[in-house]
């Protein structure tokens, strides 16, 4: 299949290199099996462990703690190659990219000698933890709460739609602290992050007393990956398993993460949309009416067009962000339009590649129908398309206030 769209301009040799090895596992070892087992909703264990000895977990984990030391927009990139073969595998790798990010951007110094060289291997993987299931979005509604008892917090509450929450064995989770803060304070200064370290599974959890993982929720599309709720009763987490050893600072720190986050989720938009095209004109070269390939017909190459454009903007809106994040720069805006626009396009893309297919694109046999189930957890993870565009508004305002 050719790769004329989506191209990166201005990569070196290494991130080449990279892309290529990714490309080439996902065309050999995820495409064949992705959809038979997205059907059986199987964890893909010999994937990432292929992964794992790529060296994909440790992508952006600094080289001094074992790790590959690649920057966001090389985990962007190497993001949307495998969400092309199967998106469920992206968001196993992306949560716990997120949780190494906080760690190696936040952490102290003990934190990240003690997590980060395993979590470059993959022998540890991530999970964080915001969500509540009654807040939604609402983040600063969050009541799961932290009190100090001497050198210890004693945590209690109730968290939804970990992604990894079963398979990680280190759980980043935002909780209510209110130390030091007076009764008026606004809600974000109140929330503090923890590492909380325990067993890979599901029920009661050996290592964390009080700690359980319910099992899987049963979801329309994201299948393999498991999305899960955590149930905090009387969690007892040691004062230096907090995320940089400060209370209060919480919520920044998991903004941090996300900002990052959504910059992969628009990956993740990127390479479901690039695979729906590739499935989309292929079919229409192949299918036949009225005596010749569809494709040949205007109306599917209005479509054809249209999707290609989107793929394409896209993905330089995606590189775009990356690019900024790795300059330093803020880019909440351009990471908030990346993710809107990958996302929403992501959707287009795919609906029209499955009107290609016609009838076939609702039968189980054709990828296409697995990408239709899969497109819509786009418009919601890492916030939803209107969250984005309140963040997008907000910034747009700032940036562009009348003097006086």
């Amino acid at each position: 299949m050719a790769d004329r769209l989506a191209r990166t301009d201005g990569l070196t040799d290494v991130q080449q290199e990279i892309l290529a090895a990714v490309r080439g596992f996902v065309d050999k070892e995820i495409l064949p099996v992705a959809t038979e087992l997205e059907h059986r909703d199987e964890y893909p264990t010999e994937i990432v462990e292929g992964l794992r000895a790529m060296g994909v977990f440790g992508l952006m984990i600094p080289e001094e703690y074992g790790g590959l030391g690649e920057s966001l927009l090389t985990y962007a990139l190497t993001v949307e190659e495998i969400a092309r073969g199967w998106m469920s595998v992206s968001g196993i790798i992306n949560t716990h990219f997120i949780v190494a990010y906080l760690l190696r951007q936040h952490g102290t110094r003990e934190q990240k000698e003690y997590f980060l060289p395993r979590m470059a291997t993959g022998e540890i993987r991530g999970a964080f933890s915001m969500s509540e299931p009654g807040t939604g979005s609402d983040v600063g509604a969050i009541r799961t709460r932290a009190v100090r008892e001497g050198d210890t917090y004693v945590v209690n509450g109730q968290k939804m739609w970990l992604t990894n929450g079963g398979s990680a064995g280190l759980v980043a989770v935002l909780c209510r602290t209110d130390e030091g803060q007076p009764a008026d304070a606004p809600p974000h200064r109140s929330m503090t992050t923890f590492l909380i370290e325990k067993e890979p599974g599901f029920g009661p959890n050996a290592k964390v007393p009080g700690l359980t993982v319910p099992g899987r929720i049963e979801k329309m599309g994201y299948k393999g990956v498991d999305t899960t709720e955590l149930v905090l009763a009387d969690v007892r987490i040691p004062a230096d398993r907090v995320l940089g050893g400060a209370s209060g600072r919480g919520f920044y720190q998991m903004m941090d993460g996300v900002e990052v986050g959504r910059v992969n989720v628009a990956a993740r938009g990127c390479g479901v949309a690039r695979r729906a095209f590739e499935l989309g004109i292929s079919y229409a070269q192949q299918r036949h009416s009225f005596g010749k390939p569809i494709a040949e017909h205007q109306a599917i190459q209005f479509k054809l067009a249209e999707m290609a454009t989107k793929v394409e903007a896209a993905h330089h809106m995606m590189v775009g962000a990356a690019r900024r994040k790795d300059s330093g720069q803020r880019n909440d805006l351009e990471a908030g339009m990346a993710k809107y626009l990958a996302a929403e396009y992501c959707k287009e893309v795919v609906e029209d590649a499955f009107r290609i297919h016609g009838g076939y694109g609702y039968s189980t046999e054709y990828e296409i129908e697995r990408l239709y189930r899969e497109a819509p957890m786009l418009l919601i993870g890492e916030g939803t398309a209107e969250i984005q565009k309140m963040i997008i508004g907000r910034r747009l305002l700032e940036e562009y206030r009348l003097p006086g």
